[in-house]
């Protein structure tokens, strides 16, 4: 018990050859699985029925309505129920569009494409970005010889969150990009942070934790060009599908709210978050918002504290990530994707400075995380994603209450 102790705190398991074996291990069977689906689809559908792409289904059927002159038809389930049957076959569940209208820009614009080449292209040119932003985050990092190393690609592309966004079809590429581009660029180049923290508006849930911490460090050049990508998103989705476009998104949040949120129509054991937890447990609505509210009450003083801090950049941009998700009822498996430049941040950090006892192991788990959380809370009602982040949220803050310690774990070479 000693000797397992003891390779959890110091992390040694984490060779660089295991890295490589276990990434690689882990591409081959995403590889695998992705074949197996396709090869063994129907059309449009998959060997269950369901729609390639399952999630992104609802964003091709919005598009076409948008493009069809209905825009506001996507947010009435009713509606959008029956552009998907028209599109994948009357046996099609039902995939609930809960985006705002900033992102039916982005729905219309890949409907002009058959369902299958707007799929792969929205795949493929997400996934690249996401790789492209993350070597640019390593690059003005700590240690920039991280971004030259293959090995960073590895645990990027392998990075479970990765095979659930592929699978679903999902955005979390996007935003997780944005938001990584945004931490490279805020210190250098403000007004360009700013825009990208802008364009996450399509992910509103998101938006609390980012203002906060602009807020806090005064970062108002940032800060004023996100409002400003804001405003000018939504003055180009009025001018598009016109006005009528507001009362309907206002009017969708009712079901999204009540249906997919509270009565977990979505699935509890899906959504990571304290909410989602108190609600799988069996905790009343109120309760659930309650532990909620109080969890993004405590990240939200500790994130401001942290990043007022003199703790390095790579803490308080990991921690942010983390609060992001934390802050929010209403976030699933698949916006995990977000922990990449977290774990990216402060494995970096650690490499320039040492990791802390139990650091390697806890980013360890939390890279893992994605592909256990959904399977692991369904059969147990026990979650694991909501505990995994607190404890490496938790991490990222010992770092800034203990700038150098002495007792942290030298990094491999």
């Amino acid at each position: 018990m000693a000797a397992l102790l003891s390779i959890l705190r110091d992390g040694s398991f984490l060779t660089r050859e295991r890295i490589r074996l276990w990434t690689g291990a882990i591409l081959l069977g995403f590889a695998a699985g992705i074949a197996a689906l396709w090869i063994t689809a129907h059309g449009l559908n998959d060997y269950r029925g369901r729609p390639l792409g399952t999630d992104f289904s609802d964003v091709y059927a919005a598009g076409t309505l948008a493009l069809a002159g209905a825009p506001e038809a996507a947010f009435d389930p009713q509606k959008q129920f029956r552009q998907e049957q028209k599109l994948f076959g009357d046996g099609t569940l039902f995939y609930g569009w809960h985006y705002p209208p900033f992102f039916l820009i982005v729905a219309a614009a890949l409907a002009h494409l058959p369902y299958l080449p707007a799929l792969l292209l929205w795949q493929i040119s997400t996934l690249a970005i996401y790789l492209g932003a993350m070597r640019m985050l390593l690059r003005r990092g700590p240690v920039p010889a991280i971004a030259s190393d293959r090995i960073w690609l590895l645990g990027a592309l392998a990075f479970p969150a990765v095979f659930v966004n592929l699978i679903h079809g999902h955005n979390g590429f996007m935003t997780a990009a944005l938001i990584a581009t945004a931490l490279a660029m805020l210190d250098t180049r403000p007004i360009l942070s700013g825009i990208l923290f802008g364009l996450l508006a399509y992910k509103p849930q998101f938006g609390l934790m980012i203002p906060l911490v602009l807020a806090v460090t005064a970062r108002w050049k940032c800060f004023g060009a996100a409002a400003a990508t804001v405003a000018a998103l939504t003055l180009a989705v009025t001018a598009l599908f016109g006005e009528g476009i507001w009362p309907a998104f206002l009017s969708s949040t009712h079901f999204t709210r009540e249906v997919v949120l509270e009565q977990g129509g979505t699935g509890f054991h899906k959504i990571q978050s304290v909410f989602a937890w108190a609600r799988m447990w069996g905790g009343p609505v109120a309760i659930a918002y309650a532990a909620q509210a109080i969890v993004t009450l405590c990240v939200a003083a500790a994130l401001a504290w942290l990043w007022r801090s003199g703790a390095s950049a790579g803490s308080k941009g990991a921690a942010l990530c983390i609060a992001v998700l934390l802050a929010t009822p209403y976030s699933l498996d698949y916006d995990m994707m977000v922990l990449a430049p977290a774990i990216a941040l402060l494995a970096a950090d650690g490499i320039a400075r040492g990791f802390r006892p139990y650091e390697r192991t806890a980013l360890a788990a939390l890279w893992f995380m994605p592909i256990v959380a959904r399977e692991f809370a369904g059969i147990t009602h026990v979650p694991l994603g909501v505990p995994a982040m607190l404890a490496v949220f938790a991490l990222a803050l010992r770092r800034g209450l203990v700038p150098a310690c002495p007792q942290s774990v030298p990094a491999p070479a």
